[in-house]
This record gives C-alpha cells, structure tokens and sequence, in this order.
C-alpha cells in the first residue's frame, strides 16, 4: 500500500512499510528516553544514614555541685589524770548536730559496656570540697563561787557559766569508686543507678576554754585530720548530645562513718578532757560533662 503527501505543488509517495519503520524507531527512543531519565532520578535520591549511638569505651570528664553534708557529734567529758568519766551538771552540752554546707568541684573517668539496651559501667572521681561547720558545747558550772564542772576546785568569776568547747569540721575532699547500671530511654538518653566505696578528709579542730584556780583563763586547741572509708549510693541520668560529649545531672548519698578526737585541758594544769565523736553524711547533687573515646559509629544504610 502506498500514501501520498502533498508539499506545495508536488507529492512524496511513501509505502506503508516504511512508516511502520519509522514509527517503531519513534516509540525505541521514547522508551529509551523514558527509562534513562527514571533511573537518573533513582540515583539523584540522598543515602539514608543513621547514627548508631554507642556507649561502650572509656570517658574522663568533669564536675561542679553542691553538698549538704551533716555532722553527728556526741562529747564526753574525763579526768585526764585517772581517765574517769566526769558527769556534768545540769546544763552542759553533751552533743549536737550541725552541717557541713558547701560547694563541690572535681572530675571523674571510668568505662561503659554496652548490651542492646543495657549499659554497665565503672565510675571512680575525686572531688575537692568547701564543705564546713561547727558547733559551740558547755560544760556548765555555778555562775559565781567554787563550781564541779572540771575535777578540780575552780573558782568561777562572774558571769562565767563553765568550760566553753569551740569544736569545728571541714570535709576537704572526698573520692568515690562505683558500679554503674542503667536503662537507655532512647539511644542518647541513659537512666542510671550508681553506688560503691566512698572515702574522704575530714579535719576536726577544736578549743577548750576555762579559768584556772586563780582565775585565769587558759585555752588549749588541737586539730586533727582524719580520712574515712565509707558507702555511697546514689542514681542520675546522662545524655549524648554529640559524637563524643555527653552531660549528665547525679545525686549521691554518703556516709563515712565516726571520726573521733580529743582535746584536753592537761598541757596548761587542768586535769580536764573531751572527747568527740562524729557521725558525717553527705547528700551531693552535681552536674557534669563527659568526653568519650571514640564515640559512636556513624553507619550508612542503603
């Protein structure tokens, strides 16, 4: 079969098997066209990649809070020549507590493992601390005349109610090593518990003042430095804001036991002593930031 086309004044004869040629070329280069633009907008779309958080490696890092510390103190009073228990009057101060307030400063370092959602760890810092006070103790006596209070005949001016005790505590620093456990939140956010062996120095200062049998009045000090082993227990939570930073807010509890001391009268004549014991606890909140080795992995998912 033949076609005629018409251009201007002449005619093209085309036969029908060549149209069929041309359309089939048409239609291969549509296609072709079609496919290749497709698979250039595949290959145009971004990677996915997602950051796989990791806790597991070594950290160091440091920390600032406050503590709100306690001191349990009981006195007991003695004759320093025979080592008797003097019983004092009605009146006398036998013990009593106060706090030990401060600041806090210091840094820490330790190892995580981490189990799917699991993270164990190791923790151990050390921490300088401003934490101090005191207290003021009276071993009472007749306000004028010969009075009991100390083992020996003491005359009392007026006004003078007894032997007056300044005694004083710091908690110059302090250390922790401890277990950690904890739940992720979510891949970033720890949950944590924490607790383990405390330690620290607790300096006890003290003064006792009295008049002497011709009514003079002497005063004896001593100052005594101790560190204590003790128990801490706490819990906090840590978050990864960044490759190999983390920040986290902690609370622990602490308790070192009984720091014991005496002062005594028995270097200027006076054949009176005191002895203190003292219970110290310890309530620490503080804020930290922590920087770990290697930090998580960043993996491309295709």
């Amino acid at each position: 079969m033949k076609w005629l086309f018409w251009l201007g004044q002449g005619a093209i004869v085309v036969k029908t098997s060549a149209l069929k040629i041309l359309a089939a070329a048409a239609f291969a280069g549509v296609t072709a066209t079609s496919a290749f633009a497709a698979d250039m907008a595949v290959k145009a779309r971004p990677m996915p990649v997602v950051e796989v958080w990791n806790w597991t490696g070594f950290y160091i890092g440091g920390n600032a809070g406050y503590s709100w510390g306690r001191s349990d103190n009981s006195l007991q009073y003695y004759n320093t020549a025979t080592g008797a228990i003097i019983v004092p009057p009605a009146g006398s101060i036998t013990g009593g507590k106060f706090d030990m307030n401060g600041a806090i400063a210091g840094g820490q370092a330790g190892y995580n493992w981490q189990t799917g959602n699991w993270v164990w760890g190791v923790e151990t810092d050390l921490q300088w601390s401003d934490e101090k006070g005191g207290l003021r103790a009276l071993c009472a006596g007749p306000a004028v005349g010969p009075g009991t209070c100390l083992p020996v005949l003491t005359f009392l001016p007026a006004g003078v109610t007894g032997s007056a005790i300044a005694f004083d505590q710091h908690l110059e620093w302090f250390g922790t090593a401890r277990l950690r456990g904890g739940i992720l939140a979510n891949p970033q956010t720890l949950l944590y518990v924490t607790g383990g062996l405390a330690y620290g120095s607790i300096k006890s200062t003290g003064s006792i003042t009295n008049y002497n049998g011709n009514g003079v009045a002497v005063t004896a000090f001593a100052s005594n430095t101790d560190t204590r082993v003790g128990w801490t227990v706490g819990a906090g939570a840590e978050w990864m804001f960044a490759r190999n930073w983390s920040a986290k807010v902690e609370y622990l509890y602490m308790d070192l036991g009984s720091v014991d001391n005496n002062f005594s009268l028995a270097a200027l004549g006076i054949p009176f002593g005191v002895r203190t014991s003292s219970d110290f606890t310890d309530h620490i909140a503080r804020v930290g930031i922590n920087y770990r080795f290697g930090g998580p992995a960043v993996v491309a998912k295709y």
